[in-house]
């Protein structure tokens, strides 16, 4: 079978679960992860005839993607801010919203500090965000908390792979009463999505990705937002900058709760979509 027979039968299998442009997306990434063939190499060579050994990597990844599995825990692999991650079911694939809060507090502390800084990343998952800081900022310290031994294993590996010196810390947040030290940025990306929304989500997120870096109670929305900026108001340096990525339709309320914790500041910021997605505030 040559490589654009087996790009029909994608087509054929998928057709019915993803759009044509995603089905060959996730082509063409597996053939560039597994044989290093580039799309322009595919063009060039059409009739390319498979493996055996190629044809079954194909048909098991093709196999999973059948059953909503994220192609990035498919490839084991994502991009995000420009690096590499590591990634599989105990951590969530990094968003490119999630870059946009990356890029706040880079260029917060590029603007208004020196790069001999303090911060703390609350619910690292992947270590996405302090891993990606880490590598911009090589002279500040960055400390990452998660309540998960798995997640920080996958993060530990990824500061590795991207070459940068983070301390990972296991806590579990809601029952922590100190953190590490002073800092003079904390930025988290907590879980946010409320249970009765999990209906709105494809099933590739809610079926695969952990639940616990993602949902919250619809009874307390806010939970983790209350504690870390209780745990940011004793923690954070004077003029110390807190950010935070957040559900679209609580940015309202969770300027009212920084406010009553002592921050000012206090600022929502719009995503790439045009959503509410980011808060920062400074503390007085």
């Amino acid at each position: 079978m040559t490589i654009f027979e087996y790009r029909t039968k994608f087509h054929e299998v998928l057709s019915d679960k993803y759009p044509k442009e995603e089905i060959d997306t996730f082509f063409y990434w597996l053939l560039e992860a597994y044989f290093k063939l580039t799309k322009t190499h595919v063009f060039l060579n059409a009739e390319h005839r498979l493996s055996i050994s190629e044809k079954n990597q194909l048909s098991e990844a093709l196999k999973r993607l059948s059953t909503y599995e994220p192609i990035q825990y498919i490839l084991g692999e994502t991009e995000f801010y420009g690096l590499s991650f590591r990634v599989n079911p105990s951590v969530l694939i990094p968003r490119p919203e999630t870059e946009e809060l990356v890029t706040l507090v880079f260029n917060f502390v590029k603007n208004e500090l020196n790069e001999n800084v303090k911060i703390a990343d609350i619910g690292t998952g992947s270590g996405c965000i302090a891993i990606s800081v880490a590598k911009q900022l090589p002279q500040a310290r960055v400390d990452a908390y998660d309540i998960s031994s798995n997640a920080l294993t996958i993060a530990s590996e990824n500061a590795i792979r991207n070459n940068v010196n983070v301390s990972f810390i296991k806590a579990d947040i809601l029952k922590l009463t100190a953190l590490n030290q002073t800092y003079d940025v904390i930025v988290s990306n907590p879980p946010y999505v409320c249970w009765s929304e999990k209906k709105l989500m494809t099933q590739n997120v809610f079926e695969y990705e952990p639940e616990e870096a993602l949902f919250v109670e619809d009874s307390s929305p806010l939970i983790f937002y209350e504690k870390i900026a209780a745990l940011a108001s004793h923690y954070l340096n004077p003029n110390g900058k807190l950010f935070f990525e957040i559900n679209e339709r609580f940015g309202e309320a969770i300027k009212t709760l920084l406010s009553k914790q002592n921050f000012k500041d206090i600022r929502i910021h719009k995503d790439l979509f045009g959503k509410d997605r980011m808060v920062s505030c400074t503390l007085n």
